[in-house]
């Protein structure tokens, strides 16, 4: 998710698959991980502040102007995951897992889990305990909805699944697909069927969809006409959803409410395939920014402990609900807490990751 997508390696690919030429880092794609980055914060912005808890004021006043805002503000969560691993998996899929590339991820996370519980343990905001801080120095705490802990646990599959996607064809691809479509996304999307998810095995089958879009051009992925329009579909068809299951009495996020609902998966695939199409002149800022992506959530969404200074205690999200300004509020919040953490995570890169990886090169 942050620069382990930064080249791609020519691969000679096996019967219908034709060598990729190399690419420079896509400023395309790099704008989307900061726009996708930007409605991730959002989302948390409503859903981990309390706003949409039970007997929070979302629910309390639900077809108020304010609340319908906040729900649609902080709808794109679990979408914007699914556009994160695509972009992962459309890189990745003709690339090489190296030790320096899990290490640089691996290392990050460690270095904000660990700074970030020593601060406030030193600050007296959380109970320092030996237990809690053997839980930070491990790195995978489930599999279940855990972003960071499956998404290092995803990143080692990697090489297995390049070696399968290599040595099968289109058609079996494509049948692949559809398999675990139907499975995760069909049955997931039925309320009655109760699949649950795993957040591991559900970046596998993203992985297949951005493998096959990379691997197997074809008019529908590359046409940017085509995804424009059917991004701005799903958009307005994702939104109007959340009202309606507003209205009819049910969850609001029903259809959007895990990586798996249909309309995550279709809203997640056509956006990333319009940003995919569309030309954007290589810009090294938009580029370095994109870089911190991975950092910026790492920080934000740190942990509980976290969550409760940002968006309880300092922000005070549900004491703004009642305010003249809360619109400016919310977009306020998201956007600094985006440059943030980027310039955060830009002094840590800096300071830290390229001296020891130069290092850690002049050992190799």
């Amino acid at each position: 998710m942050q620069d382990i997508n930064k080249t791609v390696t020519p691969l000679i690919l096996q019967g219908e698959k034709e060598a990729l030429p190399k690419k420079e880092r896509s400023s395309n794609l790099e704008l989307f991980r900061i726009i996708v980055m930007l409605l991730i914060i959002a989302h948390h912005y409503v859903v981990n502040s309390g706003l949409t808890d039970p007997g929070g004021p979302v629910f309390a006043c639900p077809f108020s102007c304010k609340s319908i805002f906040l729900l649609l503000f902080g709808m794109w969560g679990k979408t914007g995951i699914n556009c994160f691993v695509l972009i992962t998996g459309y890189f990745m899929c003709t690339s090489n897992i190296t030790l320096k590339k899990f290490l640089k991820l691996l290392l990050e996370v460690y270095f904000y889990r660990i700074i970030f519980y020593l601060i406030f343990s030193i600050s007296q905001y959380q109970h320092f305990s030996l237990t809690a801080l053997a839980k930070v120095l491990f790195p995978v705490s489930n599999v279940s909805n855990g972003f960071t802990s499956c998404y290092l646990l995803f990143f080692l599959f990697i090489p297995f699944l390049n070696i399968l996607i290599q040595n099968i064809t289109e058609k079996q691809h494509a049948l692949l697909i559809a398999l675990c479509a139907f499975v995760y996304v069909i049955l997931g999307t039925i309320p009655q069927m109760l699949v649950t998810m795993n957040y591991v095995s559900w970046f596998i089958v993203l992985y297949f969809m951005a493998s096959y879009i990379r691997l197997y051009p074809k008019k529908y992925f590359d046409d940017t006409k085509i995804t424009g329009w059917m991004t701005m579909l799903l958009v307005f068809v994702s939104m109007l959803s959340v009202v309606a299951m507003l209205w009819l009495g049910k969850l609001p996020y029903s259809l959007v409410a895990d990586s798996n609902k249909l309309l995550a998966v279709l809203t997640g695939v056509f956006s990333f395939c319009f940003f995919k199409n569309i030309q954007i002149r290589n810009s090294k800022f938009i580029n370095t920014v994109a870089a911190s992506t991975f950092g910026v959530l790492l920080i934000h969404a740190n942990s509980d402990t976290m969550r409760q200074w940002l968006w309880k205690d300092t922000l005070n999200n549900v004491g703004m609900y009642n305010s003249s300004l809360l619109y400016i509020h919310a977009f306020a919040s998201v956007v600094g807490i985006f440059v943030v953490c980027t310039i955060i995570d830009v002094i840590r890169r800096k300071l830290f990751e390229t001296p020891f990886f130069r290092w850690f090169d002049k050992k190799n």
